[in-house]
Order: structure tokens, then sequence, then C-alpha cells
């Protein structure tokens, strides 16, 4: 399915981007490092077990459909119209201030951490799979306000092209995302070269389903056990979270960074601060509101923002040729 796995190597200057405007100067400065990094001769050379570099998910691979997070949208299913579950209070006023976020596009201070909270009990009792064929089966629905794509498909094409092409020049690829862990790996399947045990997000505790209240190391796993989900939420991965699971689960630096809001500017800083490597940080602004949600005026303060840290913008308007596809139309 896809041109190389992740973490393959060998120099490949020959990649197409077919996707991306032909004077698009983001792409000009990624394939400049590239070039520049995978090249022993230059002093920025950087060996292939070093070659790292991360990706922020929702509005940086994958668009922010309604706009807001996937995620947010399947917590909204799920207690809204989800037949089989029944919600009680805590649960419903999450979803009510998600609706309300996706009729106004204003994101209350704390939903985030009450998100999480709520996102972690609405899918208790869940086993990892039977959680995976939830999110499969909701995102194979239509996108809300657009023809021509289901959830499943909602990435942005450029992007994909761009992990890609890291791969295939010895980077090895990783998902780093404020959204559920789990629900990252089965959005990305079969669309990112990116390995499973490379993706980063939101977790919540997972158990034995026979365990009940005794401690994990008090259990032993049984052959007609399965791993569920539970209601303790462990971490929301945005902002400095973000850079404590990448020390814990790297152990080293990445190199790129691509991210897309103030959630991913720790993530940024990370890559490009004190790295004994030549690194670069690279940011999308959702400037397009033709194809896809975007807000220029807001897009325009984070371009200006991200350039006084040296980050590279990347225009969603001016430099993708088609975000979703030429058969995919907003209505």
């Amino acid at each position: 399915m896809f041109s190389c796995l992740a973490g393959c190597s060998g120099k490949n200057e020959n990649v197409k981007f077919e996707y991306w405007n032909e004077d698009a100067q983001s792409l000009a400065e990624l394939q400049e490092y590239v070039k520049d990094v995978t090249d022993k001769s230059s002093s920025h050379f950087i060996p292939e077990e070093d070659r790292i570099a991360v990706f922020d998910m929702d509005g940086t691979v994958y668009g922010e459909l309604a706009p807001t997070y996937i995620e947010w949208l399947l917590y909204d299913y799920r207690v809204n119209e989800d037949p089989v579950f029944l919600a009680d209070d805590a649960e419903k006023a999450v979803a009510d201030q998600i609706v309300e976020v996706i009729k106004t596009g204003v994101i209350p201070e704390n939903l985030e951490k009450e998100h999480a909270v709520q996102n972690a009990r609405v899918y208790a009792g869940m086993t990892v799979e039977g959680y995976r064929q939830y999110v499969r089966d909701y995102c194979s629905r239509p996108v809300m306000g657009f023809e021509g794509m289901t959830y499943k498909q909602a990435f942005y094409k450029p992007m994909i092209e761009v992990v890609d092409y890291l791969n295939e020049n010895g980077f090895t690829v990783y998902i780093c995302s404020g959204t559920d862990r789990i629900l990252c790996r089965e959005l990305i399947d079969g669309v990112l070269a990116i390995e499973e045990n490379h993706v980063i997000g939101m977790d919540v505790m997972l158990k034995a389903r026979g365990q009940g209240n005794t401690d994990g190391l008090e259990y032993t796993f049984t052959s007609d056990d399965a791993v569920v989900r539970t209601d303790e939420f462990l971490i929301k991965n945005v902002k400095m979270n973000k850079v404590s699971q990448l020390a814990q689960e790297l152990g080293k630096q990445p190199v790129l960074s691509f991210g897309n809001s103030s959630g991913d500017e720790s993530m940024g800083v990370y890559t490009t601060a004190n790295n004994p490597y030549y690194s670069k940080a690279f940011m999308l602004i959702a400037d397009d509101n033709e194809r896809d949600n975007g807000n220029p005026e807001k897009a325009l303060e984070k371009a200006e923002k991200w350039r006084e840290h040296g980050w590279v913008v990347i225009s969603m308007k001016n430099d993708f040729k088609t975000i979703y596809g030429d058969n995919v139309k907003k209505r």
C-alpha cells in the first residue's frame, strides 16, 4: 500500500509532490533541509538513527472538520446518538459544550481537560479492539459540511506526501497528538506509513477484563482475559505534556517537528532548542476558508508568531494544490 514503511532508508530525491504548488516555499525549505542532513559530506549530516520527525495529528495531517477535533465529534455521537449508551449528567455537560463549539468555533478554556476526563468514562469497559471498531464504524461516515469523503479519508494529501518523503529518506516518523492514542492508531491505519508503536497520544489506563479493583502488581493476565479501557484518565498529550511524552518514549530529541497550534509550540521548541543536530520546526496555518474551515485572520496572527520563532510556516491556501483531493468539495 505504501511506497515505504516507516524507518526505511535510502536517499530519494525523485519523490513527486503532486499535491503541492510548485512555488511552495515551505516545501522547498523542507527539501533543502532533507538534502542537507542526508548528505554525508555535509556538516549538517544526521545519522539515520537520529533522524526523527514528529507530527501533530488534528490540523497538521488531518482535518479539523466541524471545525473541531475528530475525538470530540466521536464523543458527541457516543453521548447524544448512540442508542446503547446512557450518559450521565457530567458526560452530557461536556457533550453540550462540544455541540456549542461546533456551532460557534469558540472553545471554552477548560473543555480540553473536562473532555479528557469524561472521554475515559464513556468508553470504559470496551476492549481495545472493540474501541477501534467503534472508531472504524464512526469514521466510515461522510464528513459534516463536505462532499466526497469520509472521516477516515479526511487527511491532508500534501502532508501524506511529506510523511512518505521523510520515510524514503531514512527518517523515523512519529505522531504526537492530543487525541486518544488508540483512536490515532486506528485513524492513520492504512493511510500514513507510521508504525503503531510510533503513535503517542492521550492515554487512559488499560486493565484486564477480569481484574476488577485488583492492583496490576497482584493480578496475572489469563487466557480468558482481554485488555479493556477503564475510566481512569492518565494524560492529555498537549503543550509540555508532549515534551514529557517524547522524552520518555523516544529518549532523544526529534530533529523535525510539524504542528499547527499553541498545543504544539512546546514540541517545536523542544525540537529546535539546544539540539546537537540541525533541526527545524514547521507549522501549518488554516488560512483556507474556501476548500476547508480556515480562519484567515487568525491564521495570519499565528504565522507571525511562528516566524518570530524562526519556524517555517506552511500555508494551506498558498502551498497546497489540493487539500483533500479534487473530488472533495466543501458545502
